[in-house]
């Protein structure tokens, strides 16, 4: 069988499986809506949570950093790409998240590679949950670390993977909140066993920068837990942001490590001028705006209200602590029902992507719905009535 061959055996299989991946091309800017082969549809699915993506202020910082710096950075970091403005969008995070200091990254992908990559070497010990982000398992995969995983947000398995290893370095990467369950880890515990065991402990809070926090700092400063000491952060920069690239977040010299040894760091072109002003925009916004993530918080409030009163099962319930994350999923089964169930809600205006296999678990493929500040009511209870319609519960009733 030649390698062409085999491709397309795996397209075919993949294909018959209802998990062939598309690029849906959008025409127009993300918002509330957006334009899909000529056709409005109201957005569902996006990461845009506080709705910074649209905001004028970020297109004007944007263009003023142009102005002053040029289309691109010009090299890396640790060449001559360290702009002035890389240095201040470092400080403005650090200080918005309560950590001593603050590194950009291109990626969250990145970030999180580099962080076990720098920390651990072969004599280390890595737990991550089993439902980790993939950027996240990869990096312990690539780690020179012994990596286990735990079964998901289980703190008696974690204390006992910890009390069993005599490893000279222990690390335990979590999301903060899980992209595709839209859960949110129990990080007060997991910091408990992490400081009985003398270990680091990393939260990827990609989906809780900007959602949660008393300032929106994520869910560490909503549970009052520092960015200190043994306890590092990372974020994105492309969802509640609105903007793109990610950052770490900690004390000082756990940061200088990451800027003398993260080589996916150092060996990459600095982000460009352009969006690290819009990144600064939606940092000095999120300080100004408050009420974004408060509607935010509501509509998320309303939408579980109104799934709960029509009967819709919905995956993700609130958190010991008594939160909520932007992300409401519908688990319907197969990756059928759910591809069948995301083209009819494109029908009747709707944008709500499904997610199968491997993304998540065979058998649990499902519909990622995402509330952000733009949202209406009227909006949510136009996606409730269809998502209850007789015809979508009948896609559902088929497979599920």
């Amino acid at each position: 069988m030649t390698f062409k061959d085999r491709l397309t055996r795996l397209h075919c299989e993949r294909s018959e499986q209802n998990l062939t991946r598309t690029r849906v091309v959008v025409e127009s800017r993300q918002g509330r809506h957006f334009q899909v082969a000529g056709k409005s549809l109201l957005d569902f699915c996006s990461n845009d949570y506080l709705g910074l993506n649209a905001h004028p202020k970020l297109a004007q910082a944007s263009q003023q950093a142009i102005d002053q710096f040029g289309a691109g950075s010009g090299a890396s970091h640790l060449i001559c790409g360290h702009l002035e403005i890389h240095e201040q969008l470092e400080a403005e995070i650090a200080s918005f998240v309560g950590a001593e200091s603050a590194i950009v990254f291109s990626t969250g992908y990145m970030a999180n590679l580099a962080i076990p990559q720098t920390f651990l070497d072969r004599h280390g010990l890595l737990l991550e949950d089993k439902l980790n982000h993939a950027s996240i398992l990869d990096a312990g995969q690539l780690s020179k670390a012994k990596m286990k995983r735990y079964p998901h947000c289980d703190i008696d398995s974690v204390e006992r993977l910890f009390t069993d290893s005599n490893a000279q370095q222990k690390m335990l990467i979590t999301d903060g909140v899980f992209s595709m369950d839209g859960n949110i880890a129990p990080v007060a515990e997991l910091d408990e066993v992490c400081q009985r065991n003398d270990a680091l402990l990393v939260v990827d809070d990609a989906h809780g920068f900007g959602v949660l926090g008393e300032k929106g700092g994520g869910c560490l400063q909503e549970l009052k837990i520092p960015v200190a000491g043994d306890v590092l952060m990372m974020g994105t920069l492309g969802k509640s942001a609105g903007s793109f690239g990610a950052f770490i977040a900690g004390d000082s010299s756990l940061i200088d490590s990451l800027v003398q040894f993260a080589r996916p760091y150092i060996y990459t072109t600095a982000l460009p001028p352009a969006v690290i002003g819009a990144s600064l925009a939606a940092i000095e916004t999120m300080r100004d705006e408050p009420w974004r993530r408060e509607k935010l918080l509501s509509n998320v409030e309303y939408f579980c209200q109104r799934a709960a009163s029509n009967g819709l099962g919905l995956a993700t319930e609130e958190s010991k602590a008594g939160l909520r994350s932007a992300i409401q999923p519908i688990v319907v089964g197969s990756a059928e029902s759910a591809t069948k169930i995301s083209q009819h809600l494109i029908e009747l205006g709707f944008w709500v992507a499904a997610i199968r296999p491997p993304t998540v678990p065979v058998g649990t493929a499902r519909l990622r719905i995402t509330l952000t500040a733009d949202h209406e009511h009227d909006d949510i209870d136009r996606l409730i009535q269809a998502v209850t319609s007789d015809e979508i519960q009948k896609l559902m009733g088929d497979f599920v």
